[in-house]
């Protein structure tokens, strides 16, 4: 596998990975300018020259990816039999400049519930650089056409429609992914809080609807044998509104998107305590 088809492996499996890139050659060196590799924890593909270059950028980006706020860094080399190696001597007489790039995961998204708002979301949310699942069970609100401007932007958007049992897409979703309840279904919102406080895949849940929704769906998942801890996991309402009173689609959406991008910009950040 080439570095390129290597880099999208790597994205697709949501492998953390350095990409190593010959950046300056001075004088004589194993491989030209451009040269690329990529670095996982436990492979490599491609090459930057072998010998003691190559275990040196192995064992750097290693440390970076070991490092969760890994930056770019730049790596100079001298190939001559006088410069200190570790990994054994290589001689060709010149210098390399390596830079190396750690590609982190991106964030994670699921909507369940693609109707007006959630359309909505699924919009703002597709100028990001984040994979976005959207999930609906009626085939419409998922057709090519209306989807069509989601699926312009930067975003890798995975749509799953499931005629029936949605809460299925939850083992689906990757670790670590927030998750926003917004279906046209009562039911539906019910079944897939449950299949969601039954994992320990998502991030965060956030579902949508009033303070009164919310009461009959609490007594229902504790019905379901969900503790009271476990039920604190769902944020709503989700959306800080107070700044942004309109109900309108497009408005619930920008403070639901705001409060979720504040989230997934500092992971740390406790989130609001179910009304």
């Amino acid at each position: 596998m080439d570095w390129l088809r290597a880099l999208q492996a790597c994205r697709e499996r949501r492998t953390p990975c350095v990409l190593v890139t010959v950046a300056e050659v001075r004088g004589h060196a194993p491989r030209e300018a451009g040269a690329k590799m990529v670095v996982a924890a436990d492979d490599t593909w491609g090459s930057v020259g072998g010998g003691n270059l190559e275990e040196v950028a192995v064992r750097r980006a290693r440390a970076l990816l070991a490092d969760a706020a890994g930056s770019p860094v730049v790596e100079r080399l001298s190939l001559t039999d006088r410069a200190p190696v570790e990994h054994g001597v290589q001689c060709c007489g010149g210098e390399v400049t390596l830079l190396l790039e750690p590609v982190g995961v991106a964030p994670a998204v699921a909507v369940f519930g693609l109707g007006h708002v959630g359309l909505e979301i699924a919009l703002l949310l597709s100028r990001h650089d984040l994979e976005l699942h959207l999930v609906d069970s009626r085939a419409d609100q998922l057709s090519e056409e209306r989807l069509a401007p989601v699926l312009a932007g930067p975003a890798d958007v995975r749509v799953h429609q499931v005629p029936v049992l949605p809460e299925l897409v939850v083992a689906e979703l990757p670790r670590g992914c927030h998750v926003l309840v917004l279906t046209h279904d009562h039911a539906e919102d019910l079944a897939i809080l449950d299949a969601l406080l039954r994992s320990d895949l998502p991030a965060s849940v956030g579902l949508i609807g009033s303070g009164a929704k919310w009461a009959r769906f609490r007594a229902k998942l504790a019905d379901l044998g969900h503790p009271a801890a476990v039920v604190d996991r769902v944020r709503t309402p989700i959306g800080d509104r107070t700044a942004l009173p309109s109900k309108t689609p497009p408005a619930i959406a920008v403070a639901v998107v705001a409060e979720l991008l504040t989230m997934l910009g500092d992971p740390a950040r406790p989130a609001r305590a179910p009304m």
